[in-house]
């Protein structure tokens, strides 16, 4: 769930059972979360925001609603982008190198390119959209790796080098870019 308020622009509402406070807190897009108990009505957290407006101003460091509605415009665009190029690009890579993987879910996090759970799903940034096409293909191939080593050991290494040998360039050239939106 989700207000608009005309300074803090979106403002995403988290209902939580163990919540027994409202709380103001920055998610990682920059923008104004609020944490409430399950039983807190919109009304009543429009009413808190309003009597918090100078303290959250004061000691959050909320991003401007105009650059949030552009980076939002970059998610979507990003994520749009996302979903028809890196199923293929991973199914292609996975054939290539007879992987077999559960699913694909797409994130924006701030942190990470890519991630494999032991359930079997590949995760992947939409942020790689901002990367040269080898840095991607190093990504998946990266995270395809893991599903036969859940760690960065030395077999985890020698198996990414063996599909990908220019690997240890693609790792360095990686950390000029951020993965977030």
């Amino acid at each position: 769930m989700s207000i608009v308020d005309p300074e803090f622009g979106e403002i995403k509402i988290r209902k939580s059972a163990w919540a027994k406070y409202i709380k103001f807190s920055i998610d990682t897009s920059g923008k104004l979360a609020i944490s409430t108990p399950t039983n807190c009505s919109e009304k009543y957290v429009k009413k808190i925001l309003e009597k918090n407006r100078t303290k959250i101003r004061d000691s959050l460091p909320v991003k401007d609603p105009n650059l949030q509605r552009a980076r939002d415009a970059q998610k979507k665009i990003l994520t749009k982008k996302a979903k028809e190029y890196l199923p293929y690009r991973l199914d292609f890579w996975a054939k290539k190198f007879g992987y077999e993987y559960k699913q694909l879910r797409f994130s924006h996090a701030n942190t990470r390119w890519g991630s494999r759970s032991s359930s079997g799903t590949i995760s992947l940034n939409i942020g790689l959209m901002k990367l040269p096409e080898a840095l991607r293909d190093y990504v998946i191939i990266h995270e395809l790796a893991h599903i036969n080593h859940m760690d960065h050991s030395t077999a985890f290494w020698a198996e990414v080098g063996a599909h990908d040998p220019h690997y240890k360039y693609h790792e360095k050239a990686l950390k000029h870019y951020t993965p977030g939106v």
